[in-house]
């Protein structure tokens, strides 16, 4: 968000709102990634939920809420380029047309480029003066201009955001409009059977995916952080997406109770 009001304050329009990865498979799970976790101290779970994707679906959506963008297609573009192929010549893949006609601007991700744990703004500007600028200052010919920070440092920036709330009274991250734009729907990991439970995020049994939120209430999608440990009401198979029919549903869930409130239904 901090480059986003940058980009944005120089006087370009900002078009997608970035994140780069170094992997992206949505089968992981904690067996499987034990062995990194334990290396470096993190609980299997949540790097679980790096690995398979839901993490980024759930911070690209929160960017999403908070820019007024939507997501291209279910899931993002995910692009994955060579890895260690530096993000200006990553960022060609991108259709320059589609951003430039893109109505809102959309939030996504790339796999492989370089800096690895970077997040990344697409812009344009349309004056050609600036765009001539643009060129001199070694940003590029356009029409898409990359900026970029080439670490995210999580923990770290937390205090920061803390700091700047309560000093200067200055919001990090505030929702456009009065519902999400975008959502993080559940999907399935594996086969499953009816009457058998789902885990967590994270976990074995799902992961999470963007969608833009007309869509996903139209088809009536579970959001995966109202997922967890449900039992399903059907057969489901791998990739399947859940709606609300596919699960018993805890009427207890205060979840469940501030979500209904949220839409309104």
């Amino acid at each position: 968000m901090n480059l986003y009001r940058y980009v944005k304050g120089l006087g370009l329009k900002p078009v997608l709102c970035g994140n780069i990865k170094g992997l992206q498979d949505p089968y992981r799970n904690p067996t499987t990634q034990e062995s990194f976790a334990k290396k470096w101290g993190q609980n299997p779970y949540m790097v679980t939920s790096f690995a398979d994707g839901t993490k980024i679906s759930f911070e690209q959506a929160c960017v999403a809420n908070g820019t007024g963008m939507t997501v291209a297609k279910r899931g993002m573009h995910g692009l994955t380029v060579e890895s260690g192929t530096p993000l200006e010549k990553a960022v060609k893949e991108y259709s320059a047309d589609e951003l430039v006609n893109s109505k809102t601007g959309i939030v996504d991700y790339l796999v492989g480029p370089v800096p690895n744990g970077g997040i990344f703004v697409l812009a344009t500007h349309d004056d050609p003066i600036q765009k001539h600028y643009l060129n001199l200052y070694k940003v590029g010919e356009g029409p898409i201009y990359p900026f970029y920070a080439p670490y995210h440092l999580c923990h770290f920036e937390t205090p920061t955001s803390i700091a700047r709330a309560f000093l200067h009274k200055d919001d990090t991250l505030v929702a456009v409009g009065d519902k999400p734009l975008v959502e993080v729907i559940t999907a399935m990991k594996k086969d499953m059977k009816k009457g058998e439970k789902l885990d967590v995020m994270g976990g074995y049994t799902m992961y999470g995916v963007c969608e833009n939120s007309p869509v996903a209430r139209k088809e009536n999608l579970l959001p995966i952080g109202l997922a967890e440990n449900l039992i399903l009401k059907r057969d489901v198979a791998k990739d399947d997406f859940l709606t609300f029919d596919d699960v018993v549903l805890p009427l207890d869930s205060v979840t469940l109770k501030l979500w209904t409130k949220q839409f309104g239904s």
